[in-house]
């Protein structure tokens, strides 16, 4: 197994040192490797073709709106109707 050594702000060692009972290696090492299998996750479903078609479209309809729209107050509207 590989050493790897890390920085940590004040106020983070701070909190870690009130949890004696954490394993604080395998903590980190738990969370890189979830971190680990989310980018590997990534990486692999994306389709640059389909995103950049996507991109496009929501462009094209950006385009044709006039802006004057607004979500906040659509959902505003629906929560007074009830």
């Amino acid at each position: 197994m590989k050493v790897e050594s890390f920085r940590l702000d004040e106020e983070t060692k701070a909190k870690m040192g009130r949890y004696k009972d954490v394993n604080r290696n395998e903590a980190i090492r738990d969370t890189i490797e979830r971190r680990m299998e989310i980018e590997e996750g990534l990486g692999e479903g994306i389709d640059k073709k389909r995103a950049l078609k996507a991109s496009a479209d929501m462009k094209r309809l950006r385009s044709k709106s006039s802006g004057k729209w607004s979500g906040a107050e659509e959902i505003r509207k629906w929560r007074e109707a009830r």
